[in-house]
């Protein structure tokens, strides 16, 4: 069983940075790939962002590629989301995840996905 809390969401500005936290329970943290999920009123939740298990690779969404960079550092148990020159579209509570595999995160039904935090909500103004 894995438990993920997520932290640091917050209003800011267009433009502003904000960081994202996930903290994972697991003393296998290592072994997961995780992944960044956000949704914004109205829309579905999509994906943002994934990284492999030993953070050699990483995805994005085409939105936000150049803008957001995944971390992982598996001797804190902890992920990161950063996220720069942020914009009002970015608006939505983000979630963490996690999976055995990335492919489950990147590309699978995100009903097969097992682990999932509460959310944070990211507030960009314009």
């Amino acid at each position: 069983q894995v438990q993920l809390v997520e932290s640091g969401g917050g209003l800011v500005q267009a433009g502003d940075s904000l960081r994202l936290s996930c903290a994972a329970s697991a003393r296998t943290f290592s072994s997961y790939a995780m992944g960044w999920f956000r949704q914004a009123p109205g829309k579905e939740r999509e994906f943002v962002a994934g990284i492999a298990s030993n953070g050699g690779n990483t995805w994005y969404v085409d939105s936000v590629k150049g803008r957001f960079s995944i971390s992982k550092d598996n001797a804190k148990n902890t992920m990161y989301l950063q996220m720069n020159s942020l914009k009002p579209e970015d608006t939505a509570v983000y979630y963490c995840a996690a999976a055995q595999t990335p492919t489950r995160l990147v590309r699978g039904d995100q009903s097969s996905i097992p682990y999932w935090g509460q959310g944070t909500q990211v507030t960009v103004s314009s």
